[in-house]
């Protein structure tokens, strides 16, 4: 019989092989977007409501924000928009710097109101959605990896937004990250620049505007 010493010295080192076989033949944990809220959609190919996207991850908001130079007529009414995005692709952007296929990113619109409670100045948000876009990357469906949908309500589902629309031609020209306006979202482009995943129009255009 082996000595109590000897006995604790090979159980210890068939525990450390043991670990070490473990670790080999794991496999690597790599990051994606999860099924759960990947896209889904229906038979005319609608995509399907996205009723939680408000426990997604919040990104950013804009007030009254156009990419035209001539705003477009508001009526006197301010809106807000406000971004989120599945877990799964936002968990992958953080540590790539890029946006992952199944990627769905949700921009909803509420008008702006300042009179109401105790509020004197400024603005707050309306309880109302008065639009909702989503934006969508799916590379084995979409020719351009991305498409656009428009919802009438987050409970309805989303029409595809023609692939000659203006906001493709947009995205694709301007877009700091993968045809995403990632230059708006205060928490990801310092992620974007640290990873060297800006594109080449959007560092085209701070140089030119840095130089003005």
């Amino acid at each position: 019989m082996f000595p109590k010493a000897r006995i604790a010295t090979a159980a210890v080192c068939l525990l450390a092989a043991a670990c070490a076989v473990t670790l080999v033949f794991r496999p690597m944990n790599l990051v994606h977007a999860d099924r759960i809220s990947a896209p889904s959609y229906n038979d005319k190919g609608d995509l399907l409501p996205l009723k939680d996207y408000r426990e997604w991850i919040y990104i950013t908001s804009g007030i009254d924000m156009s990419y035209s130079p001539k705003a477009m007529e508001m009526q006197g009414q301010s809106v807000f928009d406000n971004v989120f995005v599945n877990p799964a692709a936002y968990r992958s952007f953080v540590a790539t710097g890029t946006w992952p296929d199944k990627t769905v990113m949700v921009l909803e619109v509420r008008r702006a109101k300042s009179k109401g409670s105790i509020n004197q100045q400024g603005h707050f948000q309306d309880t109302a959605i008065t639009g909702l876009e989503v934006h969508v990357k799916d590379e084995a469906r979409f020719p351009g990896k991305w498409a656009f949908f428009d919802f009438d309500a987050p409970d309805k589902t989303g029409t595809l937004i023609p692939k000659g629309a203006p906001c493709y031609t947009c995205h694709a020209a301007h877009a700091a990250v993968d045809t995403t306006f990632v230059q708006f979202y205060p928490t990801l482009l310092p992620i974007a620049k640290a990873k060297g995943a800006l594109s080449e129009a959007f560092l085209k255009e701070e140089s030119a505007e840095a130089s003005k």
